[in-house]
C-alpha cells in the first residue's frame, strides 16, 4: 500500500468506522457487558478489568488496554517478580508469550479467554483513538524487547507494525491466534500495514465472529 494513501485512509475512513463501529457494538452488547461484570465479581476476588501492564501502541506510545479480568488479582505482576512463578515465567516467555496451563487463569477466565470475551472493553481504547476495531496486535514492551532478542530478523517488521494502532482484531488473530509465534505473527502483522484497506478490513472483520466461537489457538 501506498505510504500517502494507508495514512489517509487511517485518518478518516477507518476512523470512522472505528468510531461508528465500536459506539454500535457499545450499545448492542451493553447486556452482555453488564452479565461478564456481574459473573467476573462472583468467580473471584478482584476488579472487574484486568490489572495489566501497558502495551505498545503506534508509534511506541504506552497505552492502557481494558480488558475484562481474567485471572486472579495481580497476575501479570505476579508472573513477573514472585520467585515461586520464575520457570512459569522462562515457559511463558519461550512460548512467544503465552502459555497453555497457566494457573492464573479463572474457572470463568477459561471461557471467556477461549471466545475472546475479554477482548470487549477494548472497544473504549478505540474511542479513545488508541486502537482500531482491525490492526496488528498490540505487543508488550518487554515481548518486543525479548522476541526482538529471539528474532533478530524481525526488527523492521516491528518498526513497520507501530507505524499503526493495534486492533482488537486482525489477520493473525484471525488466522491461528496463539498457535502462531512471535516471528510469524509479527511478519503477518506487516502484511496487515501493507495491505489494509476497507475491503482487507471487512474481510477479517467477518472472519472474527467464526475465530471467537471456535476458540482455535486461544489460550
Amino acid at each position: 500500500m501506498n505510504i500517502f494513501y494507508g495514512d489517509l485512509y487511517d485518518r478518516t475512513l477507518k476512523r470512522f468506522c472505528d468510531v461508528f463501529g465500536s459506539l454500535l457494538f457499545l450499545i448492542v452488547f451493553s447486556p452482555v457487558y453488564l452479565i461478564l461484570a456481574i459473573l467476573i465479581k462472583f468467580d473471584s476476588a478482584g476488579p472487574v478489568l484486568a490489572d495489566t501492564p501497558e502495551r505498545v501502541g503506534k508509534n511506541g506510545i504506552l497505552f492502557k488496554m481494558f480488558k475484562f479480568r481474567s485471572m486472579i488479582e495481580n497476575a501479570h505482576m505476579m508472573l513477573r517478580k514472585d520467585p515461586k512463578m520464575k520457570s512459569l515465567y522462562e515457559q511463558y516467555k519461550r512460548n512467544s508469550y503465552k502459555l497453555k496451563k497457566d494457573p492464573r487463569v479463572t474457572i470463568l477466565g477459561k471461557f471467556i479467554r477461549k471466545h475472546s470475551l475479554d477482548e470487549m472493553p477494548q472497544v473504549v481504547n478505540v474511542l479513545r483513538g488508541e486502537m482500531s476495531l482491525i490492526g496488528p496486535r498490540a505487543y508488550y514492551p518487554d515481548e518486543l524487547v525479548d522476541q526482538q532478542r529471539k528474532y533478530p530478523h524481525t526488527k523492521k517488521l516491528v518498526k513497520k507494525v507501530l507505524s499503526i494502532k493495534p486492533g482488537i482484531t486482525g489477520y493473525w488473530q484471525v488466522s491461528g491466534r496463539s498457535e502462531v509465534n512471535f516471528d510469524k505473527r509479527i511478519a503477518m502483522d506487516a502484511v496487515y500495514v501493507d495491505r489494509r484497506s476497507l475491503w482487507y478490513d471487512i474481510k477479517i472483520l467477518v472472519k472474527t465472529p467464526l475465530a471467537m466461537v471456535s476458540g482455535k489457538g486461544a489460550v
